[in-house]
């Protein structure tokens, strides 16, 4: 993906393959002195058994520049959790891992309902809000880094390209995004953000008019990737959609906290691949069905905050607009494919495609139903402001697990 092309919406680094990785990391070994970098890992326990977390740590060893690695650890037992302990230790870093369904934790997180800023759903966007909040606790980071654990293509060298535009101390950027080519068992991915995403928004444009937000995150090249790096500045006043939402969430935030010119995507990879999520199409709680929905919600609830006001015939007309749009850019793909000799399924391609279109009818209702839903984790500026010991008990209660020999 190496060339020069700049958008004019935000900053594009591409791989031009002309600065070899160990000169990389030495200078964020260097930047790291005074910028401290601590990296994220969101994980399930079921990944510790899965093919991509052993290579993950076995390259997270080789890095010099991280000051702590926080592993949020979902769905797990007592049993599993001392099991997960163990199996990070191999890293040589100072890290830790947060134990979210532990009774420490839980007793933390249940402090928040009394104060009417809970519960908070399960899921990705919770884990990602738990390990911030330990982040913002241990006030000692000025970097923070997230990438997931289930990358079967994982390489050291796309950590350090992702956090080097926030950390170097001559660039004015606050975030960065990654970007890189979805392609997995000769096939190509990246489904939601190529048959909803980049429609959808191309719709919009077109139902709408032009937007400032709509023009910014059509200059991601891959909005939905669940790698990125901002400045821990930025965090206490982060709002995160618990739901499927979260990666154009924190876009979303990027770009009402910080504005277009602080922010910048990289790309990281020449190919990457991870698990697959199932269609659902019978199950609209689950799988790419349930993404969907969220996806779109998100979106539209920027827009309407941004003074966008919304009707039945709008969501009607953007239905088949997006339909329309996507079906165009469906042969564009299986050009794309046939020319790199990809296999290219275009019976499942156009099932989702007709799936997402009726899910953006689905979620404009759902959204024009119930206006005053605000599906959002608090942020921690808040939380701190409702129970101000509550940072510091939930880094006491991590320490207690990680200590605890039992």
């Amino acid at each position: 993906m190496a060339d020069f092309q700049q958008n004019g919406n935000i900053a594009q680094f591409h791989n031009l393959r002309t600065r070899p990785l160990e000169e990389l990391e030495y200078r964020l070994e260097t930047f790291a002195q005074v910028r401290k970098i601590t990296l994220i890992l969101p994980s399930l326990f079921s990944e510790l058994e899965g093919p991509a977390l052993g290579n993950i740590l076995k390259e997270l060893s080789k890095v010099k520049y991280l000051h702590r690695i926080i592993i949020g650890l979902d769905a797990a037992d007592e049993a599993q959790f001392r099991h997960a302990r163990e199996f990070f230790s191999v890293l040589p870093q100072n890290h830790v891992v947060i134990w979210n369904d532990g009774p420490r934790v839980r007793a933390i997180m249940d402090r928040l309902e009394p104060l009417g800023i809970g519960p908070i759903e399960p899921g990705k966007g919770r884990n990602v809000w738990g390990c911030i909040g330990y982040l913002i606790a241990c006030a000692d980071s000025a970097v923070m880094a997230i990438h997931d654990c289930d990358i079967v293509t994982y390489e050291r060298g796309m950590l350090s390209r992702l956090v080097y535009p926030v950390v170097h101390p001559a660039f004015p950027y606050h975030l960065s995004k990654g970007f890189y080519p979805r392609i997995g068992n000769n096939r190509m991915g990246g489904r939601v953000t190529r048959n909803l995403v980049s429609p959808l928004l191309i719709a919009l444009k077109k139902v709408l008019g032009d937007r400032d937000y709509i023009d910014y995150l059509r200059a991601f090249r891959y909005p939905l990737s669940g790698e990125f790096a901002m400045r821990t500045a930025t965090l206490p006043d982060l709002r995160m959609p618990a739901d499927w939402g979260l990666e154009i969430g924190i876009l979303s935030e990027a770009w009402r906290n910080m504005g277009p010119r602080a922010v910048c995507q990289v790309e990281i990879a020449d190919i990457y691949d991870h698990k697959h999520q199932d269609l659902s199409a019978e199950d609209a709680q689950a799988g790419l069905n349930r993404m969907s929905l969220d996806i779109c919600k998100a979106i539209f609830r920027k827009l309407a905050a941004d003074g966008m006001v919304f009707s039945p015939n709008i969501f009607r007309t953007l239905k088949a607009t997006y339909h329309r749009r996507a079906l165009d850019l469906l042969d564009v793909y299986s050009h794309d494919a046939m020319m790199n000799g990809l296999v290219f399924e275009r019976h499942s391609e156009e099932t989702s495609i007709a799936m997402f279109a009726e899910n953006i009818m689905q979620a404009g209702q759902m959204f024009l139903d119930n206006p005053q839903e605000l599906p959002f984790i608090p942020n921690w500026n808040l939380v701190h402001a409702a129970d101000p010991t509550l940072l510091s008990d939930f880094r006491a209660a991590v320490a207690a697990d990680m200590a605890d020999t039992e």
